[in-house]
């Protein structure tokens, strides 16, 4: 390992962590509430309530019972796996706000930009829209208290509230003199799942699912309809990126490309109450038309009860990178003072009996694997084939088990040069995009990068406060794919005046998986008819 490489993979590690706790907390099956039952009899339980009280009484510094309570159960989890928390009841009542699909305020989303709270953009038809916030306006005074001190939650926290109350608000917008006071009326704003869903092209569909929660298949009906109307033959299903979420939304989804009483996923645990089967109840089911699903490594969980369902039951082709590979199932069980507790119980695994769950036994390995991978670009399965387990689908396909969804063609993101991952990691495209919509009252739908906006751009980032280590006329110059800075540019401008679907449009111009996946759309066609629709379904083959 060269030197450095330790450092970054662990720092890489403990930000998978923080993603990971997403994933668990989005990934479990609701449990009972659970109350406290004294043990006065077991030693161990003894020896921590002396341990508890001692501390408390004799530690230098005042410290809450509380915290050590936390820590002290935060740590006899970490030694079971990844997945299984302790969450303590603001983590807890986050999480169920974001599995009910909804919650009351604004309507923005907000960063840190260089230490000031900065609106990203606005969500629309909410109160925020409704009042003309908009991207790159700074967030000054919150009910008149400055925030730039407060961590991002808190300030979103501040900006929460009941339905129908009121908070003020005063806003620096970038080209104006003096601050906007506002006062703006919370609402209820939805947290969608679905976060796209429009025509690529004519007869195919695309269809974004973020998450996984309790909106998840109302959302996908309402999609698949509006998509339908415009004329969708075929479809891409794209989950990239999508931590995952509720097991009842997964098999809601599933539901609708699967024929009722197909197996989506089954789990298996310590104990046979864990052995469940989950099939596809025939609620959603739509017309069987082409699919392609898009995955990553971003994909987990939920994402992956989902893909790999649709391929081993060849209902769809699977097109990305291998997924996660997180198949630990997590019931979550209320506590007595509204904490929570996130305990792996099981593993899922798929209809062909692949378990979906890879190898953690390495932590660091497993939070921050290492960048080489095993996949060849445009290829089938991995190269290493002989090191995965082999499975059939229903029509006989090879599918490989190991940990994680392997796709049927690997297809891999591009890779940005370090100029490039500068600029997005310092958010430059973001903050000229607001500099330059300052500066010009008009910018069309068709705007495009010439000369003159570049030479804009350029100076632009060579007057930021901390330079990079050449011009930037000549880092541009040096670019593999120039048209990536450009995209991004024209991107941030459409996001800004026209709204998140704009240039997320404009994004997907430059997407090379997305390109792939619908050039596999007559391969998927053909999977589509493997098996009659009249048949009935084949049982699943065993592993060779």
């Amino acid at each position: 390992m060269k030197a450095g490489m330790g450092t970054r993979r662990y720092r890489s590690a403990l930000l998978a962590v923080v993603t990971l706790a997403a994933t668990t907390l989005l990934g479990g099956v609701l449990g009972p509430r659970l109350f406290a039952v004294s043990d006065a009899s077991n030693p161990a339980l003894k020896q921590y309530a002396d341990l508890l009280a001692t501390t408390r009484a004799w530690y230098a510094d005042e410290i809450p019972s509380e915290k050590l309570v936390y820590a002290s159960i935060q740590g006899m989890l970490g030694t079971l796996d990844p997945h299984t928390n302790f969450l303590e009841p603001e983590e807890y009542g986050a999480m169920q706000e974001k599995q009910r699909g909804s919650f009351y305020g604004l309507g923005i989303i907000i960063s840190k930009r260089n230490g000031k709270v900065t609106v990203i953009t606005p969500v629309e038809g909410s109160p925020a829209d409704r009042l003309g916030i908009r991207a790159g306006d700074i967030i000054e005074l919150v009910e008149g208290q400055p925030i730039d001190d407060l961590p991002i939650d808190a300030v979103v926290r501040k900006l929460k509230g009941p339905k129908g109350t009121k908070v003020k608000i005063t806003i620096v917008r970038p080209g104006l003199g003096e601050p906007l006071n506002m006062t703006v009326t919370r609402a209820e704003i939805p947290t969608n799942s679905v976060s796209f869903a429009f025509m690529l092209e004519p007869g195919v569909g695309y269809i974004r699912l973020k998450d996984f929660t309790h909106t998840s298949a109302p959302e996908m009906a309402e999609a698949w309809e509006k998509l339908e109307k415009q004329g969708m033959k075929k479809l891409v299903f794209d989950l990239r990126g999508n931590p995952g979420g509720l097991l009842d939304q997964a098999i809601a989804v599933a539901d609708f490309f699967l024929r009722k009483g197909e197996k989506v996923v089954f789990t298996r645990g310590r104990t046979a109450a864990t052995e469940q089967t989950f099939a596809a109840p025939g609620k959603h089911t739509r017309p069987r038309i082409p699919v392609v699903v898009l995955i990553n490594k971003g994909s987990a969980s939920a994402s992956e009860i989902v893909a790999g369902a649709l391929q081993d039951h060849d209902r769809g082709l699977v097109v990305g990178q291998t997924s996660w590979g997180k198949g630990l199932v997590q019931s979550v069980y209320t506590l007595s003072d509204n904490a929570g507790l996130a305990l792996t119980t099981a593993k899922y695994y798929t209809p062909a009996g692949r378990c979906i769950q890879r190898d953690y036994r390495e932590v660091i390995e497993y939070l921050a694997p290492s960048e080489e991978d095993d996949e060849e670009e445009n290829g089938s399965g991995p190269s290493e084939a002989a090191k995965k387990e082999v499975f059939r689908t229903d029509g006989g396909r090879v599918v490989y088990g190991g940990g994680g969804i392997t796709p049927d063609h690997v297809v891999k993101g591009p890779t940005l040069s370090r100029f490039v991952a500068g600029l997005y990691a310092r958010g430059t495209f973001f903050e000229f995009a607001v500099d330059y919509r300052s500066r010009h009252a008009e910018i069309p739908r068709d705007f495009a990068v010439d000369e003159a906006v570049r030479e804009d751009f350029f100076r632009f980032v060579d007057a930021l406060p901390v330079p990079f280590d050449k011009p930037a006329r000549t880092a541009y110059a040096e670019e593999a794919d120039a048209s990536i800075l450009d995209r991004a540019v024209v991107e941030e401008l459409m996001n800004a005046v026209y709204g998140r679907e704009a240039g997320y449009r404009v994004a997907l111009g430059g997407d090379v998986q997305l390109k792939a996946a619908v050039g596999y759309l007559p391969e998927a066609q053909k999977l589509a008819g493997i098996r009659d629709e009249e048949d009935p379904p084949k049982k699943l083959a065993q592993k060779r």
